[in-house]
């Protein structure tokens, strides 16, 4: 083994498995900004001298975080932007969400200054009609006074604690602070819904989404000449199918493969967000077509690239969708280097599926046992939410099947049962893998046609690849037996494909209308179009 892949080892090695497990939160404690996790761990409760010292540090923390904003001598700005952002590493979790709140409320902007100019606004008059041109120099000079109000109001509308975040997005290592900072404000988020906290973190979401824009990012092909260290992040920050080895590692970065990410040069060596690229004849239909199968074919003999892993490598810009940006880039440039490519699709997991579908089977097979029982009311009103989510045909092979293994007096209760049964030992029956493949086929083309937040899909993937533009095309049975996969959709996994053509097109309609593209294939399993569904044949 050389020097290179020895390094990745140690270091991955030195890497918990599992990232809720990490000691630290996102740079607490290490300046080199190696996180997994965008959570503040929290601490034991200190005492006595410990709780002083602990307060005075937090004073302190303070202190500097005014001066950054507040001061104007520049030949000593970078000191105290570095005293505040060390000074924030080393505070444990209350402190840190003190002093969040503190930004957010006590830096906020004037309302009382927003209000007095609004009123000044309200009282100002144009003149109207055929009178206005006759005005001249006086509708000048009432125009000018309508122009440095809205000047000082566009300026009042700014709060106060913009000033921190310009300089530190200026500052040498503040971008990345910026993004570990974003990571305990979403962390805390998650367990107060606090609204002047949630203004502070849209505020800081737009700022990064600008500095962060695709002008000021460069795309890097990532390949096994490239340091340890950067090689190393790649194995640490795979979010989907996790780098097994050294020789995997290698494998997806060698022939038929590539490997892109985006950098940024205030953060140097390390990718905000990278996706992994499988060179195919045709289109994955299983995971270990990609991963585990036979050497690749020659590069100039495929006809398709495959998108097989998307993964952002920041806690603090979640929301900022620079895989959007990045897949555009990625089309282009394949394109260009290898024209015979004319196939861009993913093979992507549905995370929300099986959970989806385990809600939407035991609060079904209530309604079902509530309707049996005589004494249930006469009013129907629990039918109102009856649905039988399986076929005719599902449920009589289900309950057959059944005898002696799954317990349940309907077809629903028998597959919530083999589904939640422990190992998944359902995968392991011929018989059970014929008999689910139907219902579950159907109802995951449903989950993601059907099911909508908001007049966007459910789940998380499927949004993130129709808003880009793309279309679902396939999904694909027992494309992921890994337990993640089993656990997340039963194995079922799905293509959406990217036609350079249309994406602008796929992409406007999915955002104004909700409209999801789908191919004639998928729209079998669910039967007529609805209003906001497409078929691109």
């Amino acid at each position: 083994m050389n020097k290179k892949g020895l390094a990745i080892l140690m270091r991955t090695r030195m890497r918990p498995n599992d990232p809720t497990k990490l000691s630290l939160s996102p740079l607490s404690g290490d300046p080199q900004g190696n996180h997994s996790v965008g959570r503040i761990i929290k601490h034991a409760p200190v005492e006595g001298n410990d709780k002083l010292s602990t307060e005075r540090e937090f004073e302190l923390v303070r202190e500097s975080m005014h001066s950054a904003i507040s001061m104007n001598k520049t030949e000593v700005l970078d000191a105290v932007l570095n005293d505040f952002s060390s000074g924030y590493f080393s505070l444990d979790y209350e402190n840190r969400r003190r002093l969040l709140l503190a930004l957010a409320k006590e830096y906020d902007l004037n309302r009382t200054q927003v209000r007095e100019l609004l009123k000044q606004y309200l009282g100002l008059e144009l003149a109207s009609g055929e009178d206005a041109q006759f005005r001249g120099l006086e509708e000048e000079g009432l125009l000018s006074t309508f122009y440095r109000t809205e000047r000082n109001l566009r300026h009042a509308l700014k709060p106060v604690y913009e000033v921190l975040f310009e300089r530190l997005n200026t500052h040498p290592g503040g971008l990345r602070f910026l993004s570990i900072l974003r990571a305990d404000i979403l962390s805390i988020l998650t367990e107060e819904n606090i609204a002047s906290l949630r203004a502070l973190d849209s505020y800081l979401k737009e700022k990064l989404s600008t500095w962060l824009s695709p002008a000021a990012l460069e795309l890097h092909q990532i390949t096994w000449d490239d340091p340890a260290s950067l090689l190393e992040k790649i194995v640490a920050y795979e979010a989907v199918h996790p780098i097994s080895n050294l020789i995997d590692l290698k494998r997806r970065l060698g022939v038929g493969r590539r490997c892109f990410g985006y950098l940024h040069p205030a953060i140097p060596g390390e990718p905000l967000i990278f996706i992994e690229v499988a060179l195919l004849k045709n289109v994955a239909q299983t995971v270990q077509e990609v991963l585990w199968n036979e050497p690749p074919i020659p590069e100039s003999e495929a006809t398709c690239a495959l998108f097989y892993s998307i993964s952002s490598t920041q806690p603090g810009l979640s929301g900022i969708n620079l895989g959007k940006f990045l897949i555009k880039r990625v089309i282009t440039l394949v394109k260009r280097d290898m024209p015979q490519i004319s196939t861009y699709a993913t093979l992507s997991p549905i995370p929300g599926f099986m959970q989806w579908l385990l809600s939407k089977l035991a609060s079904q097979s209530k309604f079902a046992e509530a309707e049996d029982m005589p004494e249930s009311s006469a009013d129907g009103s629990s039918s109102t939410f009856r649905e039988n989510i399986l076929e005719p045909e599902e449920e009589k092979a289900l309950m057959d099947s059944s005898m002696g293994i799954a317990a349940g007096t309907n077809g629903m209760e028998v597959m919530l049962s083999l589904l939640t049964s422990t190992n998944h030992e359902w995968t392991n029956s011929a018989e059970f893998l014929s008999i689910l493949k139907p219902p579950l086929m159907r109802l995951c083309a449903r989950y993601l046609l059907q099911e909508k937040k908001r007049g966007k899909a459910l789940d998380s993937v499927a949004n993130f690849h129709l808003q880009n533009g793309a279309m679902i095309e396939r999904i694909n049975w027992m494309a992921d037996r890994s337990e993640k996969g089993l656990r997340q959709s039963g194995g079922i996994m799905v293509n959406y494909v990217y036609r350079s053509e249309n994406i602008e097109e796929f992409a406007q309609s999915y955002f104004s209308k909700g409209h999801i593209r789908a191919s004639a294939d998928l729209h079998r399993y669910v039967g007529p179009l609805k209003e906001n569904e497409q078929r691109t044949d």
